[in-house]
């Protein structure tokens, strides 16, 4: 039996146990009808005011467990909050989340996860966070008509692959963060890099691309480095990359940062670069003053810029008796994927996968000339007025490409503080 405990519930309910106590699944509301079936006019595009009367079901499959784990609470949260900000506004559409946890490709959760929120018949599984975790069960959700929307994978794989139009993400490709970081490494005055980095497709692409990068601004890459899931033992890469006397270091990792870094003392922290899979609150693991100084890159929007959205987070957490939240990494990516969801659920008036997904592009403003919105209620309303809508979310505009990309993006560099947290400090 899985981890998680089944519930249900004859009211609005959200997560309660997930991250801290691993327990519950299911964020439900009132449970109205099952799908429905798409009229002609719900599938061309707007100028439909037919009701909606939908009941969508998504799992998650986000790290709970693993070397991305502490990229699960923020993750999570995202998706808990928008399913409940839908259910509240109560237009037509309510949501039903079963929480899953994808797990790494060590631990390989995702084994029963994924057929477990399968058998639950949900339309679309939110996740993995990682690249390399997601494709180990790609094909098996896309496979059976089922939508995987992930917040976090950045691989450039999945541009190309053959997800029958099933796979979608509100993360930029690896092709940009590799770029902005190879180019702040030069920027910085480094003429020489050593990379330490995860040998699955997250890290092997953003090596690729951040030494493109690179090399294109003048610099030289003298040592790279790799480890795969699961080592505990780093002592044979740092040698080999210290031994090439770079001026800078950049580290491709998730947790396993945390034995890394310790590895390296006596490097200037200044001249250490971490990414996506590492930014993280080091507060409590390291001593104070070990990272001052170092930078790292993070897709997404200033969490100061997003207004209540974070304010709406902690309140959410609270609620639910979930520890405070340490940062934000991809919440934002995880509540609009929700958020497309129901509105491209809303825009095709049913909850199969493939009408949904033909409907996502339109409602990211990818395609069609839609009326701006930045929530789900007025998004909802433009819809239901048989409008077509252009939703821009707390992560960004989005606006998918015909391959699920995203078209616009923003990527922010941090810097870490004195007490080993992070502050943004550029675009």
């Amino acid at each position: 039996m899985s981890v998680f405990a089944k519930a249900s519930a004859s009211r609005s309910r959200t997560l309660k146990s997930v991250v801290g106590g691993f327990a519950i699944v299911t964020a439900s509301a009132l449970v109205l009808s099952g799908c429905a079936t798409p009229t002609e006019d719900d599938t061309t595009g707007g100028g439909s005011t037919e009701a909606r009367d939908l009941t969508l079901k998504i799992g998650t499959a986000l790290p709970v467990t693993g070397s991305l784990d502490f990229l699960g609470p923020p993750e999570i949260a995202g998706v808990g909050l928008a399913a409940k900000q839908i259910n509240d506004a109560d237009l037509g559409i309510q949501i039903e989340v079963t929480y899953g946890d994808s797990g790494d490709t060590d631990n390989k959760a995702y084994a029963t996860e994924v057929p477990r929120l399968l058998s639950e018949g949900v339309s679309a599984i939110i996740g993995a966070a990682s690249s390399g975790t997601s494709k180990q069960f790609i094909d098996q959700v896309t496979g059976a008509g089922v939508i995987l929307f992930s917040p976090a994978n950045t691989s450039a794989d999945f541009t190309t692959w053959d997800d029958d139009n099933l796979y979608w993400r509100t993360a930029p490709s690896d092709v940009l963060q590799g770029e902005v970081l190879g180019n702040l490494i030069a920027e910085d005055g480094n003429e020489t890099l050593g990379i330490i980095y995860l040998n699955d497709s997250y890290g092997t692409g953003l090596t690729q691309f951040t030494t493109e990068a690179f090399e294109a601004a003048g610099g030289e890459v003298v040592a790279a480095e790799s480890f795969n899931t699961g080592d505990t033992s780093f002592d044979a890469q740092i040698s080999t990359v210290l031994a090439a006397g770079p001026d800078s270091i950049a580290i491709i990792a998730f947790n396993e940062t945390k034995t890394i870094v310790p590895g390296l003392a006596g490097f200037d922290p200044t001249k250490l670069y971490f990414v996506d899979g590492n930014l993280a609150d080091y507060s409590a693991d390291f001593a104070p003053g070990t990272l001052t100084g170092a930078q790292g890159t993070l897709p997404g929007l200033d969490t100061a810029t997003l207004g209540s959205f974070t304010d709406d987070l902690q309140a959410f957490v609270a609620e639910e008796g979930q520890p405070e939240l340490k940062d934000y990494s991809y919440a934002a990516e995880s509540y609009d994927a929700v958020i497309l969801l129901a509105l491209a659920a809303l825009a095709a008036n049913s909850t199969e996968g493939a009408d949904i997904a033909a409907k996502l592009q339109e409602v990211s403003g990818g395609s069609g000339d839609g009326e701006k919105a930045t929530n789900f209620a007025d998004a909802a309303a433009i819809i239901l007025d048989g409008g077509v809508v252009d939703y821009d979310g707390n992560s960004g505009p989005v606006s998918f490409d015909e391959n699920g990309d995203p078209t616009e993006a923003t990527i922010g560099i941090y810097t870490y503080n004195e007490d080993n947290t992070y502050t943004r400090t550029a675009n």
